[in-house]
């Protein structure tokens, strides 16, 4: 067995404030005047938040005193979210405020990092765990992977918000979740084999939502806003694992290097998650564990696409996705191994677990 790698200096940044709940999108001014001294603020939005809370909040914040530039975001790529740094840099800004899904908030994080500032996160949708983590998967940076930005000072998760996003949206967020599943076997794999540092708190934690989701799944299906909290605190949670293990192990393995490459290959076809939890299928049942089974049955429970043709991608597609996926980040070991997947195998994988064909084996469903 390999020696263990061990970090001579082990750094965690922690979200000072995270508050979840309904109408708390009012306490951003309250939370600017505790943390510091913040008065000019650039928010980074996109264009369909904007016209829908983008005016409310940044006349809540102009009635506050704050000094306000918005700044629209149109697409998730390094350029962009280096145009938007400059920009705030221009406007003098305080602090940047991330107000949207995904897209936004990543590149808000990565904007603040080329800056020098801090970030609030306000989400308003739960479609992955970049709401709270350290990282931003942002187009132009190596490749479609995620990349060391800032972890946000705060979190500011409103579920009256949340809950009026696409149930589509916060089912993918349920969807990124699970794939904690074979992310963390990934990890565990990789210190096994190969030494690598493995933080078995930050990778519990990181268990922890995706048994959490499990548990709920009756009310996450309804998507109410009970559903929208118990989804929220889940997608804290991994962030705060990512925050501890001072990488995105504990969140990111097999399925995410997936995801990544069927984005490559059939353009973004599907939402991040919905394709994360594709992934995590295929990649437990390559870890040997009946959990796929299980995984599997929860997300057509939920609605989650489980097969190629529900993701709107070819058969060929999603073959090619598992015999590229260990190209993408070579230097992160996983069940892929470092030569990959040979075409039979990924044909019989993708085969035996219905994401092709949909003639999977139904035992145990």
């Amino acid at each position: 067995m390999a020696v263990t790698k061990v970090r001579p200096v082990h750094e965690i940044t922690l979200m000072k404030k995270v508050i979840v709940g309904k109408g708390v999108v009012k306490r951003i001014p309250e939370v600017l005047n505790e943390l510091g001294h913040f008065k000019n603020i650039t928010v980074v939005t996109g264009p369909n938040v904007y016209s829908k809370w983008g005016k409310e909040l940044k006349d809540l914040l102009e009635d506050k005193g704050f000094q306000i530039n918005v700044e629209i975001a149109k697409d998730a790529t390094k350029d962009v979210a280096l145009e938007i740094a400059r920009a705030s840099e221009e406007f003098k800004s305080d602090i940047i405020i991330g107000f949207g899904g995904g897209k936004a908030i990543d590149i808000a994080k990565y904007a603040a990092k080329a800056s020098g500032k801090e970030v609030i996160s306000v989400p308003t949708a739960a479609s992955h765990d970049g709401i709270t983590s350290p990282f931003s998967s942002l187009k132009g940076v190596n490749g479609p992977t995620s990349v060391r930005a800032v972890t946000p000072i705060a979190v500011i998760a409103d579920t009256s918000i949340i809950v009026k996003a696409p149930k589509r949206l916060n089912l993918a967020g349920v969807g990124d979740i699970l794939g904690k599943f074979s992310a963390v076997r990934d990890w565990r794999l990789a210190h096994r084999l190969k030494g690598e540092y493995y933080g078995s708190y930050a990778a519990s934690l990181a268990l922890m939502s995706a048994k959490h989701v499990l548990k709920y799944v009756d009310v996450l299906k309804r998507m109410n806003e009970e559903g929208v909290r118990i989804l929220v605190e889940a997608l804290i949670s991994s962030g705060v694992a990512m925050c501890i293990a001072g990488s995105s192990r504990p969140a990111s393995g097999s399925e995410h290097l997936f995801s990544h490459a069927l984005d490559i290959i059939a353009n973004r076809p599907a939402l991040h998650g919905e394709q994360v939890a594709v992934g995590s299928i295929m990649m437990l049942y390559l870890h040997g564990t009946e959990l796929w089974k299980k995984v599997r049955r929860i997300m057509r429970i939920l609605g989650l696409p489980t097969t190629a043709k529900e993701l709107g991608v070819k058969d060929e597609h999603i073959i090619e996705a598992l015999l590229m996926a260990h190209k993408i980040r070579p230097e992160r070991y996983t069940i892929l191994g470092e030569e990959g997947l040979t075409r039979e195998a990924a044909e019989r994988l993708a085969k035996v677990t219905g994401v092709i064909d949909d003639k999977g084996d139904e035992e145990g469903d």
